[in-house]
């Protein structure tokens, strides 16, 4: 019997843990996770307005310890850093390594061509865009106040304000949520939008259970 295989998740908001360990368990329970969290890389990034060599470093440490303790696969959970991940991929290629939305990416495009981008945090929509093929439109679109409410702990505010704020995107004909930790408003953005949902932790799990060929 092989033993399955180990996940680094590697988040930057708390807020991420839950949804990637909802997702794994119900598609691929199987899975041996290993959590790493530093929520002071959103911190700082939202301190700086842009990455740095040094959070590109600070990314490279967190690749390097996930690999000393026996990771068979990376993936980080934060949607604004892509450059950062990518110097990770780089260096432990041939290795799995995920950017949070790239499986997700790959799903919405051939979902349509015009793609509402929903974000609760304003660099993801500035780092996120160009990840896309140049094939499709992105309308990006952020949901003012409700990483701040959830910050709070007031759930309920910042699934209102994702519900309220994807009613600008019904015209789209797919509706990515560009983060993890609001992958659990799908339904109600489906509900207020009537247009199909895409999620960035199946999408992950899955790319996750075909590249290191698990068979569901």
């Amino acid at each position: 019997m092989m033993t399955p295989p180990r996940i680094t998740l590697i988040h930057a908001l708390k807020h991420s843990i839950a949804p990637i360990e909802t997702a794994f368990a119900r598609l691929w329970p199987e899975a041996r996770l290993m959590n790493l969290l530093d929520d002071s890389l959103s911190a700082d990034l939202a301190r700086d307005g842009a990455l740095t060599d040094a959070m590109t470093d600070r990314f490279l440490a967190l690749g390097e310890y996930a690999v000393a303790t026996g990771a068979d696969a990376i993936l980080f959970t934060c949607s604004a850093f892509g450059p950062c991940i990518e110097a990770v991929a780089r260096a432990h290629a041939p290795m799995p390594v995920l950017k949070p939305n790239e499986a997700m990416i790959e799903q919405a495009a051939t979902m349509g061509r015009k793609i509402g981008l929903l974000s609760t945090f304003p660099p993801t929509l500035q780092s996120m865009p160009p990840e896309f093929p140049a094939s499709v439109e992105i309308v990006p679109k952020l949901a003012e106040g409700a990483l701040a409410a959830l910050d709070r702990g007031d759930r309920a505010t910042h699934d209102r304000l994702i519900a309220e704020a994807s009613k600008d995107l019904r015209d789209c004909d797919v509706i990515a949520l560009a983060q993890f930790s609001i992958a659990a408003t799908a339904p109600l953005v489906a509900d207020a939008t009537g247009r199909p949902v895409v999620t960035t932790p199946d999408s992950a799990v899955l790319k996750l259970m075909k590249l290191l060929s698990v068979k569901r």
